[in-house]
């Protein structure tokens, strides 16, 4: 078995955001994985869709690497937690490879390779260029001498006769020439591109890497990545709490899908057995406390307003159970959904807000910030998270807010997210820490108490 602070490794970097590193780094997923290579896939940045495309192909749970959530430490400890048992590591980068937090390079691709020391691919796309390109790898091979890039893909090569072009110039290893193909496309849909649940094929991307790109050459990169900087003294808890353990009923089907693996992981770490449901199918579970997640609610909010569980989690709320809300989760538990003109369906109703889907986006970017003391979070406990979302929150003048933002738009101002008996929702999809969890916990026991 490989150590994880040696496992092959290889990142996916771009020139910029649509350069097609998404495709191609599913499509390498995908080789690999018919080769019969056990692949432990990584996407840099809080994205979610993205991770549910490497599930699904990989059949391993694909982590967020995020320095600005998770600390440089926290890259390097999940890399290697998430890496026991694999073959190979694939990294799909975020963004142009060194855009990072306001300008700067922290939380890049860039700083991303350089804590795990990962060689990367660089994606190139030439559409409507040939000898120009070369110009643009010159530069980004050296920006930062200290970033391992050990070729280039070229992306969207439109002919052979295109292919001769760039090939006449070139001055770095090429990695493989992948041509314009519908088989790369990914349809859009609300709010986005498809989920990996709608996508039943993901063969075609991969023929397309299979066709276009040198494979061996490939492997041979990610093996020659040196061993992780301070991997092998990476520590983990040695076992999980001992005792009785509580139960968090976490929402997870279309309309709730948005988690960070390491959020999950943190809750069980923490003394928690995980029951997933469907609000919109299942009963509401025995449990002591609830999850849920970000997600499509205002597609499925017909279906939601008519539910068992929308009645059950309401009243149990009321009693004390612990709920805990991000983004799709904080409109589900307001009074209303308007999720379009005309068209308003009734909620949980446990926080005193009205939630409205709009067109333009309202907030997107990193979130930072403390708690104020909501429902069972100790106030000053500090939060780190993403928002991303379509929809505006119209909170009654009594209501009370869970966060206070430094960074972020939350609802409004500084603040960010409601709070309402034991129950807290905001838009923040915050990465867990240890404390947090463990006031969940906590809350979840002192409920079954009750």
């Amino acid at each position: 078995m490989i150590a994880p602070d040696r496992i092959p490794r290889i990142v996916i970097a771009g020139t910029h955001s649509g350069c097609g590193k998404t495709t191609i780094a599913r499509g390498l997923m995908q080789v690999l994985v018919e080769r019969g290579l056990s692949v432990q896939p990584f996407k840099v940045g809080p994205d979610f869709i993205d991770p549910g495309f490497h599930t699904a192909i990989c059949g391993r749970v694909s982590r967020n690497l995020d320095p600005f959530m998770m600390g440089e430490n926290g890259v390097r400890k999940t890399f290697a937690r998430a890496c026991a048992g694999a073959d190979i590591a694939v990294i799909e980068g975020v963004m142009g490879m060194f855009d990072g937090l306001d300008g700067t390079g922290f939380a890049s691709t860039a700083q991303v390779m350089a804590l795990l020391s990962a060689p990367g691919a660089l994606v190139v796309d030439v559409k409507g260029m040939s000898r120009s390109a070369h110009a643009l790898v010159r530069g980004y091979f050296s920006y930062d001498p200290g970033i391992i890039l050990g070729g280039v893909i070229f992306n969207r090569v439109g002919s052979p006769r295109h292919r001769l072009l760039i090939e006449a110039g070139l001055e770095t290893t090429a990695l493989g020439f992948v041509r314009r193909d519908r088989r790369a496309d990914l349809e859009s849909r609300h709010l986005g591109l498809k989920m990996a649940h709608e996508v039943t094929d993901h063969t075609g991307v991969g023929a397309l890497v299979r066709e276009g790109c040198d494979l061996d050459r490939i492997l041979a990169l990610a093996g020659s990545a040196p061993p992780v900087p301070g991997g092998n003294r990476i520590r983990y808890p040695g076992g999980m709490k001992k005792g009785e353990r509580i139960r968090i009923g976490v929402a997870r089907d279309e309309a709730f899908c948005f988690y960070y693996q390491d959020n999950l992981d943190c809750l069980a770490a923490a003394g928690a057995d995980l029951i997933f449901f469907s609000p919109i199918r299942d009963p509401l579970p025995e449990v002591d406390a609830v999850y849920l997640g970000g997600g499509y609610p205002e597609l499925h909010a017909g279906a939601l307003s008519c539910a068992p569980c929308t009645r059950e989690i309401r009243t149990r709320a009321a009693d004390g159970l612990p709920v805990y809300a991000e983004c799709g989760g904080l409109l589900y538990l307001c009074e209303e959904l308007v999720a379009g003109p005309g068209t308003s369906h009734r909620m949980t109703g446990i926080l005193p807000a009205a939630a409205e889907m709009t067109e333009g986006i309202q907030g997107l970017g990193y979130t930072e910030g403390t708690w104020t003391g909501a429902g069972f979070i100790p106030a000053g406990l500090p939060v780190k998270g993403h928002e991303f979302h379509y929809s505006r929150i119209h909170p009654s003048p009594d209501a009370r807010f869970s966060i206070r933002l430094t960074r972020g738009r939350g609802i409004f101002g500084c603040l960010d997210g409601l709070y309402e008996h034991r129950s807290v929702g905001n838009y923040t999809h915050s990465y867990f820490s240890s404390e947090f969890a463990h006031s969940l916990i906590l809350a979840a026991e002192d409920f079954r108490r009750s």
